[in-house]
């Protein structure tokens, strides 16, 4: 692979998001760089979003259209269709960052297991709300997540061979346990050094956000033990509490 141009899976999960899919499909379809697989799942919309999908479909590879049962029942039947040798989720309402961002993604390394970039949040509007709160690591393994999600889902492209499905168990925040165990297994993780992606602030995390906070303690405790994520969860208090009280906003 290292004398290939590697094939990218993007995968986009969407439903009744009519304000926000052609602007995340065009970010996709817009790519200078040729070598992508773009696969759509549809929840079988009904407020005119699907007629923005059919509006592209001659540029989609991979399209299903019918109900699921949640956010990781949908991105698991995404994965299921992947068939290029690296995997990113660019879901409805989230942008790569712009239109050379794969292309200089694969130009900054050969044969990653793992490349990953800063990410951008944006505000319903569109309007740029800075960095994330948690900032991209110099380096990352899978341990890297014990203080919280240092790298947003649309900010990490993981080689196809080293992921397994979403654990459903999970409704809210089974990405962050999807990445920690690919990351296991990871033996070239390359920080790109760049912003990759926006990211739309809000979603289901947000306003299920005690749900949200009770899966990320089970999953922590899972792969770091209670005691360690116990102690961890008084340092994640700590910093989100002074970068409330310096910026009145938490930017995760």
């Amino acid at each position: 692979m290292a004398n290939a141009k590697p094939i990218l899976s993007v995968i986009t999960i969407v439903y009744n998001n009519v304000k926000d899919i052609e602007r995340t499909m065009l970010s996709v379809l817009n790519q200078t760089y040729t070598g992508i697989e773009y696969i759509l799942v549809d929840g079988l919309s009904n407020d005119g979003t699907l007629d923005l999908i059919k509006k592209h479909q001659s540029r989609i590879a991979k399209l299903i259209i019918e109900k699921d049962e949640g956010i990781y029942d949908a991105m698991n039947k995404g994965l299921a269709l992947a068939t290029g040798d690296y995997v990113i989720f660019m879901n409805s309402g989230d942008e790569f960052y712009d239109v050379d961002t794969v292309n200089a993604v694969f130009a900054s390394a050969d044969d990653a297991d793992i490349y990953y970039g800063e990410t951008e949040m944006i505000d319903s509007g569109g309007q740029s709300l800075g960095q994330r709160r948690h900032k991209a690591p110099k380096q990352f393994t899978w341990r890297g997540f014990n203080l919280g999600m240092s790298i947003s889902h649309q900010a990490i492209y993981i080689k196809r061979s080293l992921i397994e499905p979403y654990d459903r168990r999970y409704q809210l925040s089974a990405d962050i346990d999807w990445i920690i165990r690919a990351a296991k297994k990871a033996k070239k993780i390359v920080n790109v050094n760049r912003y990759v992606a926006k990211y739309l602030v809000g979603g289901m995390s947000k306003t299920k956000h005690r749900q949200s906070l009770t899966e990320r303690f089970d999953i922590m405790k899972r792969h770091y033990g209670l005691v360690p994520t116990v102690f961890n969860h008084f340092i994640i208090a700590a910093n989100l509490g002074w970068y409330w009280l310096r910026n009145r906003r938490t930017n995760d």
